[in-house]
């Protein structure tokens, strides 16, 4: 499997982003949705994002539409909700699938290299994140019920 910084993905944009410009940079990646019981996890997401940033954390937001829907609308719609509810500074990508065979080549490398509880790789539900260090390492991947201070019990041993 290729190296996470070889990959490349589309931003909210759809302008193409190398992950090798995030090489140095601690980063949290999670799948969101925008009409999920999880959502106000945008909260945390920023809280994180805001704490960290100057100690190199990126979070990387991609939406996806595979668990009940959740995220119908345009990348439009989605930029302007996360703007508008969660004044959402972090970086949103183009909307992808996680699982199947359509899945993003980056979640297909996340879920290889952190597999979940029983060695499964499917991602279970919308705002499953993924931990890497900086030099590309996945450290950790969080369910989606995990919150901000577990997420941060993990970020603040290797940032």
């Amino acid at each position: 499997m290729s190296d996470l910084y070889t990959l490349s993905v589309k931003d909210i944009n759809l302008d193409s982003v190398d992950l090798s410009t995030y090489k140095g940079k601690t980063l949290l990646i999670v799948n969101v949705a925008s009409k999920c019981g999880f959502t106000p996890q945008y909260k945390d997401l920023q809280r994180l994002s805001d704490k960290y940033k100057d100690q190199g954390l990126e979070v990387l937001g991609f939406p996806c539409n595979q668990f009940g829907g959740q995220e119908p609308g345009t990348n439009e719609e989605v930029q302007s909700f996360c703007d508008l509810t969660f004044n959402v500074s972090f970086k949103l990508f183009d909307k992808i699938d996680v699982n199947g065979s359509n899945a993003s080549p980056l979640f297909k490398y996340l879920k290889h290299k952190s597999p979940g509880i029983l060695g499964t790789e499917a991602i279970k539900w919308n705002f499953t994140k993924f931990l890497v260090d900086q030099n590309g390492v996945v450290i950790k991947r969080f369910a989606p019920k995990d919150g901000g201070s577990a997420i941060e019990a993990e970020l603040i041993k290797i940032i």
